[in-house]
């Protein structure tokens, strides 16, 4: 679960987001330059990679941590393999 902090950190920034995609679809509507476009683009890409920074960083130090200090073999396993699907799914890894 995230804390206090990181949800709100998390929040302001999807929120910023959504302001960006936003100004996007007036630029392609409004027939904005191509690269100025692309500009934009690059920084919701950027922000949303920054909350899922978060994200990951807040489910390495908790869930993760839990799971590889409990007794469960099954569970740590899971636990790895879960973080392992979203790398290989982003083609990160």
């Amino acid at each position: 679960m995230l804390d206090e902090t990181q949800r709100k950190l998390i929040t302001n920034r999807l929120k910023s987001v959504e302001g960006h995609v936003r100004g996007i679809e007036k630029m392609v509507n409004g027939e904005a330059y191509c690269m100025d476009i692309l500009k934009q683009v690059k920084a919701v890409q950027k922000a949303l990679d920054r909350v899922a920074a978060i994200t990951l960083e807040n489910h390495l130090n908790t869930c993760v941590t839990t799971a590889i200090r409990s007794k469960d073999k099954a569970e740590k396993e899971r636990v790895v393999e879960e973080v392992m699907d979203v790398f290989k799914a982003t083609n990160k890894l």
